[in-house]
């Protein structure tokens, strides 16, 4: 045999065993065909939008994300019941605790609870049939974690201690975490068998199709477990890196992160027996109604938690807390809202040059000091209350 016929028998040889293997390894074949055929989408197409919270949650982020959700493709939602997301409706305003906020707003949108979610069963159910959710639209992850009634009695003691909202959100992760005999996951709930997907592959098909996703956080970063201030926080990192983790996104998928900011942060009201947590310079709603012209009894009614109905502390802006925000989450844009309690007046802007030029000054310094445009400001909770100046 000469060295040249030599060298094909090896190449033969060596080919006939990858063929071989080949079709005993069945899974890195698929990877690879579909690798090739581009079915997880190309590796540089970033079609992930994020919307988080900047301070201590009840920032407006049902707000935002209904408004940019019509644009979208795909809309997932993290986190668990503790966060409430109110959204203008007709006749009446609708509370998401769990589904996204713009389930109803955008009709053709798939939806995805991420396997970072912790849900209850009860409350999920009645989302679904208040937004008449058929089977093929919702997908939820088989690891979404399932709140139970002892996790919701064993966090009453933090009600009273830090305002926890005691949903049982803590406790349930807790125990995720433990990966005890009692975890119970959304694959083994019956009632949610038809809705059982995993979020990547719900992902991987929008990637391949070049669909847009709008991934919606809850709480706000200044409550992050890691990066708040412990133990007055929640019991999962709030910031977008958090959220990505939560939902399996990777960073090189992210295109815009959009921060909402208020005005006036707030934090629930501290339990009578001890403290929800630190803000910077704690004034009250009379204050509030006095410098922008607002109804106090209009502010009474809006400054109450979306979940527990408990009345709200709020503070001056805090610019420290921003830049802090900002580090941690990388905005490219803010979404500002609340931009009445500055001016009444701001109501009947429709347009940037329309605000009142203190409000205006006061949105360039945000600009300033978090490096980000402004780019969507909510002058009211209403339906057109957002003043979108993006340019994306």
């Amino acid at each position: 045999m000469t060295r040249y016929q030599h060298g094909r028998h090896v190449r033969r040889f060596g080919a006939e065993q990858l063929c071989r293997r080949a079709r005993w390894q069945t899974a890195p074949l698929f990877a690879r065909v579909a690798g090739l055929l581009g079915l997880h989408g190309r590796a540089g197409d970033r079609l992930v939008d994020v919307v988080v919270g900047g301070q201590f949650g009840s920032e407006g982020k049902g707000q935002i994300a209904a408004h940019l959700a019509p644009e979208y493709g795909v809309l997932i939602r993290v986190g668990g019941p503790n966060a409430g997301h109110k959204v203008f409706e007709k006749p009446e305003p609708y509370t998401f605790h769990l589904l996204p906020s713009g389930t109803r707003r955008s009709g053709d949108a798939l939806i995805a609870l991420a396997p970072g979610a912790v849900l209850n069963v009860a409350h999920l159910m009645k989302e679904i049939a208040d937004c008449e959710i058929g089977v093929g639209r919702l997908f939820i992850d088989p690891q979404a974690m399932i709140i139970e009634g002892a996790d919701i009695d064993a966090e009453k003691p933090l009600v009273a201690a830090i305002g926890s909202t005691g949903q049982g959100v803590g406790k349930a992760t807790e125990r995720k975490i433990s990966r005890g005999a009692d975890v119970h996951l959304a694959r083994d709930i019956p009632e949610l068998k038809p809705y059982i997907r995993p979020t990547q592959l719900v992902l991987e098909d929008a990637y391949s199709r070049g669909t847009k996703i709008l991934l919606e956080g809850t709480q706000g970063s200044g409550l992050s477990l890691h990066h708040g201030y412990y133990p007055h926080v929640t019991s999962r990192d709030t910031t977008v890196s958090g959220c990505l983790s939560e939902a399996g996104v990777p960073p090189s998928r992210v295109r815009r992160v959009v921060m909402v900011c208020r005005t006036y942060p707030i934090r629930v009201e501290s339990p009578k027996q001890g403290h929800s947590g630190p803000m910077s310079r704690e004034i009250t709603l009379e204050e509030v109604a006095k410098r922008s012209g607002l109804p106090l009894t209009e502010l009474q009614t809006t400054e109450v938690t979306s979940t527990t109905k408990r009345k709200r502390r709020i503070a001056e802006f805090d610019w420290d807390l921003l830049r802090r925000a900002t580090a941690l989450n990388g905005p490219t844009d803010i979404a500002l809202t609340f931009a009445d309690y500055l001016d009444a007046a701001n109501q009947k802007a429709r347009r940037f040059d329309q605000l009142q030029p203190d409000t205006i000054r006061f949105i360039e310094e945000v600009e300033r000091v978090s490096r980000a445009a402004v780019s969507l400001i909510a002058t009211r909770f209403d339906y057109r209350s957002i003043i979108d100046r993006r340019s994306w």
